[in-house]
Formats: C-alpha cells, sequence, structure tokens
C-alpha cells in the first residue's frame, strides 16, 4: 500500500488513522501507518503536552499528525459565556425533562463536564497549535474546512503539510485555492461530522476536482478490500476513524459503550443534530430520537446545541445510562465486532488489501505478474 503521498511521508502504508487516543495512534503509527490524534478534547495546552510527549516516547519515532477543529473564518470577542446566554429556556427544560425520564443522576458536586465545546472554539484551536508545533508532527488536519490562510503559512513554514475534510466537490475546490496540500473526501456513511454524498461517488468526483493534489478516501472504510477500492478510484491512501474505537489501546471508559459498539450493525447509526447542531454521525439512541422527534423543540445550530447537551453527555458517559448511550460512529460499526489490539486490526486491513489486489489481478489476467 505504497503511494506517492505515503512515500513522502515516510510511511508504509498509506493509512491515516484518526483517533482521540494517544496510545491509539502511536500504534497506528508503529503498525506502518499515520496515526493522527484528535486534538478538540483538549482545552488545557498541558494536556496535549502531555499526550503529544506520550506519543513521542511510544511511536518509535514514526511519523504521526493532529488533528483540529477551527473556522476559516473568526469571529472576533465572543466568549463561551456568550454563547451560553443564546440558549433558549425552553431547550434547557427539555434536556431536564429528558434526563429526569432516564434517571440520570447529577453529577458529583465539583465534577465538571468532561465534554465541552470550547474545542470548537478558534481561539482554543490556535492555543493547540502553539502546543504542536514544537512537536515534529508531519501532517495538521481540520475537520471545519480550510483552515486560516495564517495558520496555514504557519504550517508550510514548518514544513507540515495541511489537510482538510471535503464532503463534495465543491468543497474540495475550495481547499485546493485555499493552498491545503491534502484533500479527505469524507462520504455519507462516515462517523461524526459528514455530508450526503457517499464514499463511491465522492471520492473520484474529488480526485478529478483537485488533481494533482492528493486525495485520502474516507468513510466506511475498514477493510484491506475497501482500502483497495479506495486507491481504485483515484485515492492516494485511506483515512480512518470509527474501526480504531473498538481496539483494546482505546481509552472509551464504558464497557456499556464498548458492548453497545460491538453489537451494532450498519443500519444502527444516524445522521443527528443532537451532538453539535451539525449533521453528525452517531449510534441511533433513544437520546438521538428524542432530539430528531418532530414534538421537541429541535436542535439548535452549532455551537449553542454543544453548550447545550455538554453536561447531559457527562452525566449520561459517566452513570453508563445505556439507552441514552452513545457515540459518533460510522457505517463501518457493523464490522466491529470484537475488540482486538491495533496491530491485529492493522494486520487484517493490510492482508485483506493484498486479497483484493491479487483478485482484481487474477480478473485482469495478471496473476504472477
Amino acid at each position: 500500500m505504497q503511494t506517492e503521498l505515503s512515500k513522502k511521508l515516510g510511511v508504509e502504508y498509506a493509512v491515516f488513522g484518526f483517533t482521540p487516543f494517544p496510545a491509539v495512534a502511536a500504534a497506528i503509527s508503529r503498525a506502518g501507518g499515520f496515526g493522527v490524534l484528535g486534538a478538540v478534547r483538549y482545552t488545557a495546552p498541558d494536556d496535549l503536552k502531555r499526550d503529544l510527549d506520550w506519543i513521542e516516547a511510544h511511536a518509535e519515532g514514526r511519523p504521526y499528525g493532529l488533528d483540529v477543529v477551527m473556522p476559516a473564518k473568526k469571529v472576533e470577542g465572543v466568549t463561551e459565556a456568550d454563547v451560553e446566554a443564546m440558549i433558549p429556556q425552553g431547550h434547557r427544560q427539555f434536556v431536564a425533562d429528558t434526563l429526569g425520564k432516564y434517571g440520570v443522576p447529577e453529577l458529583p458536586d465539583g465534577e465538571a463536564s468532561g465534554w465541552r465545546i470550547t474545542g470548537w472554539m478558534e481561539q482554543v484551536a490556535r492555543t493547540q497549535l502553539d502546543v504542536a508545533f514544537d512537536y515534529p508532527i508531519r501532517l495538521l488536519a481540520n475537520a471545519l474546512g480550510s483552515p486560516p490562510a495564517d495558520v496555514i503559512a504557519r504550517a508550510h513554514d514548518r514544513g507540515v503539510l495541511v489537510a482538510a475534510l471535503a464532503g463534495s466537490a465543491r468543497h474540495a475546490r475550495k481547499h485546493k485555492d485555499a493552498g491545503i496540500d491534502i484533500v479527505v473526501a469524507q462520504g455519507y456513511e462516515a462517523g461524526g461530522h459528514t455530508g450526503e454524498i457517499a464514499s463511491m461517488v465522492l471520492t473520484p468526483e474529488v480526485v478529478d476536482a483537485v488533481d494533482p493534489l492528493p486525495v485520502l478516501a474516507a468513510g466506511g472504510i475498514g477493510s484491506g478490500q475497501q482500502a483497495a477500492a479506495a486507491l481504485a478510484l483515484g485515492a492516494q491512501g485511506v483515512w480512518t476513524g470509527s474501526i480504531w474505537l473498538t481496539t483494546t489501546e482505546a481509552d472509551l471508559h464504558s464497557p456499556a459503550l464498548t458492548r453497545k459498539l460491538l453489537a451494532a450493525e450498519s443500519g444502527d447509526t444516524v445522521r443527528s443534530r443532537a451532538l453539535t447542531g451539525k449533521p453528525a454521525r452517531q449510534l441511533r439512541t433513544e437520546w438521538t430520537d428524542a432530539w430528531d422527534d418532530p414534538a421537541g423543540p429541535g436542535t439548535l445550530p452549532m455551537p449553542l446545541q454543544g453548550l447545550l447537551v455538554a453536561d447531559a453527555v457527562s452525566r449520561i458517559q459517566r452513570y453508563e445510562v445505556e439507552p441514552l448511550l452513545g457515540t459518533p460512529v460510522g457505517q463501518i460499526v457493523g464490522r466491529m465486532t470484537s475488540e482486538r489490539s491495533v496491530q491485529a486490526v492493522f494486520d487484517d486491513l493490510t492482508r485483506g488489501f493484498e486479497q483484493a489486489v491479487d483478485r482484481i489481478n487474477r480478473i485482469a489476467g495478471r496473476s504472477g505478474q
């Protein structure tokens, strides 16, 4: 699985693995792929520094990257308190009523919500970059379109490639015009924020739209056969995420959530605005059903929804209230049927890739070549 891009980054396999867990990122890089640490949860710079130190100590000198969330356009002078004040009381009451219906306890005194939308605010992302650029990261990815021009320039000055996710060819062309180095074509099947075009259609459209920029295919990819298909469609690698959630190195802090992921089938996810206010694919739960019910108040736009539900999500996770317990995850969840190490998942993926290539060679009459 060598491509021009994987050779440029010095990785053995063109498999990019996004994860919020430093142990998973390091393990992906050690296995010969490219681990990408999601930074959105790091609201304290020292926490990010601690985990980047850990990756440095455990990645065995292999390359890795960072994924941040920051808008291309800056909104001046808006604080979290300003945003909180915009949330209607009726929505707050709906949250309280829904949690009360399922008997979800309050957080203990002094325990703050562990999931805050502040990581989506530009000033937080900039502090993350101040930390990250002191480390030898090889790639900076942004999940909300192209990062601001000064951030792209800052990355390029340090020899860091910049990637941005796109859900359409139109978005991809904007990334190219902004000076992005790599476009991640994220299909409808993907976990988290995702668009409405499926990977089989989206990948070749984006490849053609941004040529000669390299494209990574994302969305529903968790096997070697799918990776081979992505490269056949013109991608120079695959961007994976959900498949790593049930690895033994992942730290979900929730046996109940792990059980739900392992039991879920491909049809058990839904694109819902319940978590952040933007459509994000996640496990379908009674929490998502409540927000998507026309009889309810409806979700608020980003970032209001994220702030509204932050404490509720933390309470649901802390007490493992199974009917409401969910997480962003893609349709590939149907293949996630057992807990395995990152290396075992990687071995299965590369073995499947070889088998798929051999199959195509036989069909094309090229066996043995």
